[in-house]
């Protein structure tokens, strides 16, 4: 699919409009006044497909009046004024039709200036207009707006304030979630909105980086909506978004995803001038692709492999009909910060490759690690993607049961390890004449290892399951490459694992000669680009 659009937005269908309300709330937003609107008596100017929204929220109705739509999740490029939109959506709740006494409305965002965007648009709206002086009083420093009459107030919090507890918001309007670093705000405001039968939630944002965060969650819950994959009516999907096979330099693909660029903005000039840098620019190709496309990135801004192609292999297998296989594992031990990744190896029998990886994390401060790397790791430690250890470190006792209890279930030819960390237990598994090796790590060993792993995910041949830490490792994997064009693999950020991937390349380095220790020399050669072994 080269575009993602709603069938509703442009199509003239008839929006369902039980009691009149869309209309009434249409009719209402253009009498507000906008200070940029510099046309006679400066009204408000919502376009058609901005209207349509408005009819698709507030027009279908449950019998006794209340909103059908209780969750609206906007997918919208930069520039395409949706912070205009989210202010008119407030005021109709504020002081407008859809305002009930003591109404609180709250709008959030990753951090101060951000959550401040929409409230400061709807105070410049607030000022211009003398109708609503005296009725509508703003105070700043506390980043809030109240209506008198009705005791109805609204205002901006921000997920870097601290966690608010204690409210009772009717509605919710969340800016930019592609950009929260940890979802504490969001749970918080979603549970408080469970307190009232009439409440609603408001989400716009523009695309964001890699699948581990809550914005990517609450994104594949609206995709899913909007392709029909499933039926909410309760939940309202309006995703613009360019396919990732869509040509990024095709204006057409930009009117299609911009709903806004027919009618003056963002800014068709400005766009131009981007792609023009974009031909040259990986990094303002990015920009392009994720601000002005709405294209999902992964978390690296320059990855190993491109992560729609490594998603082909994730059809899970079952391991346990591969107790006969000849397997080989790769082990990247750490001690605090990183992972410890354990990653098992089979041949398919038809050239491709099947790994089966497993990883342990200290558990003591779980959920500072997650918001400091911004990945759910208790969550994929309670679905057992990860064993979490007492302590503040690796238990490398919890580590080497993991591997011998593992090849006393298969048939393991060798145990690849990286040697950082890793002496203790290499000699006591050597010490029980397990098979280990060391792989030597740097440039002339890692260089064709990384081609061998590159070509079986092009290929399709690298069956993983889709476990999720993997491939998050594999998103965070940037390649540094030396002036003889040899290759290694480092981290996009300070905060990036990346432990599975290199346990990865060392079990199917191995597994792609498929070779014990016993007769890796075997005719007296060793296989090209294979690092010294040490026992």
């Amino acid at each position: 699919m080269t575009t993602i659009r709603p069938s509703w937005i442009d199509d003239d269908s008839e929006i369902e409009d039980t009691f009149g309300y869309a209309e009434r709330n249409v009719q209402w937003i253009r009498k507000l006044k906008h200070p940029k609107n510099k046309a006679k008596g400066n009204p408000f100017v919502l376009d058609p497909w901005q209207e349509r929204i408005i009819r698709k929220m507030f027009g279908p109705r449950n019998p006794d009046g209340s909103m059908k739509v209780q969750t609206t999740f906007l997918l919208l490029p930069r520039g395409n004024r949706k912070t205009s939109l989210a202010a008119a959506i407030v005021a109709l709740f504020l002081f407008g039709p859809e305002k009930t006494p003591g109404n609180l409305i709250q709008s959030a965002g990753s951090a101060r200036k951000q959550a401040r965007e929409c409230y400061e648009e709807l105070a410049n709206i607030v000022n211009f207009d003398p109708r609503l002086r005296g009725k509508v009083s703003i105070t700043d420093y506390k980043n809030r707006i109240s209506y008198r009459k009705h005791r109805t107030r609204y205002e901006a919090v921000s997920a870097d304030a601290g966690v608010l507890h204690g409210g009772t918001p009717t509605v919710v309007f969340v800016d930019e979630l592609h950009a929260w670093k940890k979802r504490d705000l969001w749970d918080v405001l979603d549970s408080s909105l469970n307190k009232t039968d009439d409440s609603i939630m408001v989400v716009a944002t523009t695309a964001g980086r890699g699948q581990e965060n809550i914005a990517w969650e609450k994104y594949t819950y609206a995709l899913k909506v909007q392709t029909g994959e499933i039926d909410d009516p309760s939940f309202l999907p309006v995703i613009f978004q360019a396919g990732k096979d869509a040509d990024w330099r095709s204006e057409e693909v930009w009117h299609a995803v911009n709903p806004g660029l027919k009618h003056g903005y963002p800014s068709l000039k400005k766009l131009r001038t981007l792609a023009r840098k974009a031909e040259h620019s990986p990094g303002d190709r990015d920009v392009l692709l994720q601000l002005h496309l709405n294209v999902w990135l992964d978390s690296a801004t320059s990855p190993f492999v491109d992560m729609a192609v490594y998603d082909k292999g994730k059809e899970p297998f079952d391991i346990e009909s591969l107790r006969d296989k000849p397997c080989w594992l790769g082990v990247d031990m750490s001690t605090t910060t990183d992972l410890t990744a354990v990653v098992a190896c089979w041949r398919d029998g038809n050239g491709g490759f099947k790994v089966h990886p497993h990883f342990f994390c200290p558990e003591e401060g779980i959920r500072l690690k997650a918001e400091r790397d911004g990945v759910p790791y208790p969550h994929w430690a309670e679905r057992g993607f990860i064993t979490p250890t007492p302590g503040v470190t690796i238990d490398q006792d919890a580590v080497e049961r993991y591997i011998r209890e593992f090849c006393e279930r298969f048939t393991v030819k060798e145990i690849a390890f990286d040697k950082a960390y890793a002496s203790l237990l290499m000699a006591s598994l050597t010490k029980s004449h397990h098979p280990v090796i060391t792989m030597q790590q740097g440039w002339v060993t890692q260089s064709p290892a990384l081609n061998r792993l590159e070509t079986a995910i092009l290929d399709g041949k690298l069956q993983h399951g889709g476990h999720p830490v993997l491939r998050w490792n594999f998103s965070n994997v940037e390649i540094a490459t030396d002036a003889a064009g040899n290759r290694t693999m480092h981290k996009g950020k300070s905060t990036d694992r990346i432990d599975g991937c290199f346990a990865t390349w060392m079990a199917l380095d191995r597994a792609s000669f498929g070779q014990d220790q016993r007769n890796i020399y075997a005719g007296g050669q060793r296989p090209k680009g294979f690092a010294t072994v040490k026992f």
